[in-house]
């Protein structure tokens, strides 16, 4: 009997069963200790590695999603390894009689866990037939989950790349996206009138917007799914779009806003998305980014409050938008997240 190695197999079992079910069934629980942990140091290593190489970057989604399922894999496999090692004589060759060692014990685990054995070896209990059962029913079952898993991320990524495409493709600056959606066209009397075809746009954003929040609430691993293009990450997206609601609310003149519903209904969507910065270990920069510049919108015919209007309201938003210059650094990317042109 090896009661060491029996305490150290149920501690590993305990401790890959609790991740495995916090990273895949806990919605609101982000990943669990252990794929979080993983997920921030290959993270870290590849940027320390790449020098921030958008194409080596590109790989960290996959390499994390990869090594968190083998992690689980092999944790489980060695927990049930050490947990047949803690019996005297658990487990007896079916054609010799001889006790199994420590190889007959590896290979006896993962033919339990993926085939349901082939009767090369053979428990010695009633115990260890229950404990084989057990170790036949995780992995089937934590197998089939991370496998689902795997694809609700991957479904996620696409949609997290959709949504910055959208984005992106109405400004690759918060100024150019506010100058896209004014139409010069107005009626003279009805200066909002202006806005009129920004609501289904922004209805849209603000309901995909809302739905990747959520998804990296449950699947914190999104974001280090790096784009190698600037236009198809969120990263890049959501401080766009964010600071284009931040000039609608504080940087065009009560007369000409569009519809502040829109604007709130929005701007919720984008604060709930950096709420799931905690989960990544995603950090609020030191300094605030450099503020819009409403030169380019007046330059266009867009009417803009005075800049010391805009300036001082900035400053309440000083936080938040330490937060979106800390989701485009961790990224890797720089402020403004994308020229115009590019």
């Amino acid at each position: 009997m090896e009661p060491l190695f029996l305490v150290i197999g149920i501690v590993v079992l305990v401790a890959v069963v609790v991740d495995l079910l916090w990273t895949t069934l806990w919605v609101d629980g982000g990943s669990g200790p252990l794929s979080s942990r993983l997920t921030t140091a290959v993270w870290r290593g590849l940027r320390r590695v790449s020098d921030d190489n958008p194409r080596v970057l590109s790989l960290a989604g996959p390499l994390i999603l990869v090594f968190t399922l083998a992690m689980w894999i092999g944790l489980l496999w060695i927990g049930w390894t050490l947990l047949f090692a803690g019996g005297s004589v658990a487990l007896v060759s079916a054609h010799t009689g001889d006790p199994a060692d420590w190889t007959g014990r590896f290979y006896y685990v993962a033919y339990t866990m993926f085939t349901n054995g082939n009767g090369d070896y053979t428990p010695t209990s009633g115990t260890w037939e229950i404990a084989s059962a057990f170790t036949t029913a995780t992995g089937m079952a934590f197998v089939t989950l991370a496998v689902s898993y795997v694809l609700a991320v991957l479904g996620a990524v696409s949609e997290k790349r959709s949504f910055a495409s959208d984005v992106t493709g109405l400004g690759t600056r918060s100024e150019a996206f506010v100058r896209t959606s004014w139409d010069d066209r107005r009626d003279a009397d009805d200066a909002s009138a202006a806005f009129d075809g920004l609501g289904l746009s922004l209805e849209s954003l603000s309901a995909d917007l809302s739905l990747l929040a959520d998804q990296h609430k449950s699947y914190p691993i999104l974001h280090y799914y790096h784009s190698e293009q600037g236009k198809r990450a969120s990263a890049v997206a959501v401080p766009i779009l964010d600071e284009a609601l931040t000039i609608y609310r504080y940087g065009v003149p009560d007369d000409g806003k569009p519809n502040p519903m829109l604007i709130e209904d929005a701007r919720s969507s984008a604060q709930s998305y950096l709420e799931t910065l905690d989960t990544a270990f995603i950090e609020p920069a030191d300094e605030v980014p450099p503020d819009p510049d409403l030169d380019r919108l007046r330059k266009a015919g867009v009417p803009t409050v005075a800049d010391e209007e805009f300036e001082e309201a900035l400053e309440e938003l000083s936080e938040r938008r330490r937060k979106l210059l800390g989701v485009v650094r961790a990224d890797a990317w720089n402020w403004p997240p994308l020229d115009e042109g590019k």
